[in-house]
């Protein structure tokens, strides 16, 4: 069954009768090279590499005319699509969320809200500097923080794990969230809109194996976050006070308070070149009425 369907991919391959036929297998190079791209620096990529092996023991053992391994291998194949989506189901679910945050989305086609509203503009701002204040107070005293800031992909099913606040940002309550003796400090803070969604919340942790190993919990939590989504983290060491940014699964170690706000700023403050008011906010001065 394995070897007929080789034979008809094969077949598809190195033979086209029509610009159709061209096409498809172009179509089909393009979805290959970009799922190479997607996992090539995840654990799938090894398993990838794994299934190419076993498909290449088959080719021997059917070489060979070797009976009873030939039938497990033939078991293995014959179920192999199953296999496949429960061994790759983190890797199939990053790739379609990928897919969902792709430059698809920045055609505007669900977003009717093309004006920037001013008022949610200066709350997140109001928020970054409150954040940034506590993430420099809390470097200084050296306890730990974690908190994620959430863009495009959607942080429901983490929010979940911890307890829902929906509280305005202030510097007062991100202190007091991850004050030692807090019940909430060790968990992480997720920020949506400018606003506390959620605190206490469980990160997935990275399955890079290569990263330092003095980085501990918090900051492989932050990095397996931002590999599992479009989210930005920064964290608080709580053993050097050092602050650091995590985003799309790379771990930017000793900025500052300022740094920070940078970043944060350059991914959700949008200005439009008419927007003084924004612009004001941006420079640090007061709207005038």
């Amino acid at each position: 069954m394995f070897m007929e369907s080789l034979e008809q991919f094969k077949k598809a391959i190195f033979s086209f009768d029509s610009i159709s036929d061209l096409l498809d297998i172009l179509l089909v190079a393009f979805v290959i090279f970009h799922i190479i791209k997607l996992i090539r620096e995840t654990r799938a990529m090894q398993l990838a590499k794994g299934l190419v092996l076993l498909v290449g023991a088959y080719a021997i053992v059917s070489l060979v005319d070797m009976q009873a391994s030939k039938f497990i291998l033939n078991f293995i194949f014959s179920n192999l699509f199953i296999i496949i989506v429960i061994i790759f189901s983190p890797e199939i679910r990053h790739v379609l969320e990928s897919m969902g945050r792709s430059s698809v989305s920045n055609f505007n086609l669900f977003n009717f809200k093309n004006r920037i509203d001013v008022e949610e503009q200066e709350n997140i701002v109001t928020s970054i500097n409150s954040i940034c204040k506590a993430c420099g107070d809390m470097s200084d005293k050296k306890i730990g923080a974690l908190i994620v800031f959430e863009k495009d992909a959607l942080l429901g099913e983490i929010s979940k794990t911890g307890t829902f606040l929906d509280a305005q940002v202030t510097t007062e309550l991100i202190e007091n969230i991850f004050f030692p003796k807090a019940p909430m400090h060790d968990g992480a803070v997720i920020i949506k809109d400018g606003r506390v969604t959620a605190a206490g919340c469980i990160l997935p942790l990275t399955a890079n194996n290569d990263l330092d190993s003095e980085l501990g919990t918090r900051h492989r939590a932050a990095i397996g976050m931002s590999e599992s989504s479009d989210a930005i983290v920064a964290v608080v060491s709580e053993e050097t006070g050092a602050i650091s940014v995590a985003e799309k699964g790379k771990l930017q170690r000793n900025v500052s308070a300022g740094v920070l706000r940078e970043i944060l700023m350059k991914n959700f403050v949008k200005t439009n070149d008419n927007d003084n008011k924004i612009k004001k906010i941006l420079r640090g001065g007061k709207n005038e009425e």
